[in-house]
């Protein structure tokens, strides 16, 4: 684990101080984002993003890698992927856990793809905030389920 702290996904962990988080703030607006998902308002997280965010899938798999900033997260990543979906995603939380900064969401996802594949997917999806707005997604899913029903995205991320 000494050899971690140099991979470039997690050059951001430090950036966001502490002081003046608000815990339940950040917990709300997730559970509020949330909410709206499940109802098939994915645009609801895209909005709560800052411009200098990034999305972060760890790993060594296809979509390993960054996403950043909000720019290439929706353009790059959000646009291709949601397209994929006949009618739209939906996404609800099972929990969410909150320390600091930062919001734990156990989640699942339900699609249908354009091909009539089914995508009902499993994440841990750890957000980091500030000021309100979402600064870092570090997502955790079914990678098997994504290899074998959605099409590679096209814009690749910065190698993580």
């Amino acid at each position: 684990m000494a050899g971690m702290t140099n991979h470039r996904w997690s050059q951001g962990f430090s950036r966001h101080r502490f002081a003046g988080v608000n815990t339940l703030e950040n917990k709300e607006l997730l559970r509020g984002i949330f909410e709206r998902m499940a109802r098939g308002d994915v645009a609801a997280l895209g909005a709560a993003l800052a411009d200098d965010c990034r999305w972060v899938f760890p790993g060594n798999w296809s979509w390993s890698g960054v996403w950043e900033p909000k720019t290439e997260v929706l353009h790059g990543l959000l646009r291709p992927l949601m397209t994929q979906f006949a009618d739209g995603y939906r996404m609800e939380a099972d929990f969410l856990l909150a320390e600091q900064d930062r919001v734990v969401v156990q989640a699942r996802g339900y699609g249908l793809t354009r091909r009539g594949d089914d995508y009902h997917q499993t994440y841990c999806l750890i957000f980091r905030l500030a000021d309100g707005r979402i600064t870092e997604i570090i997502e955790h899913c079914d990678t098997a389920l994504v290899e074998r029903v959605l099409d590679p995205i096209l814009t690749p991320p910065i190698a993580g």
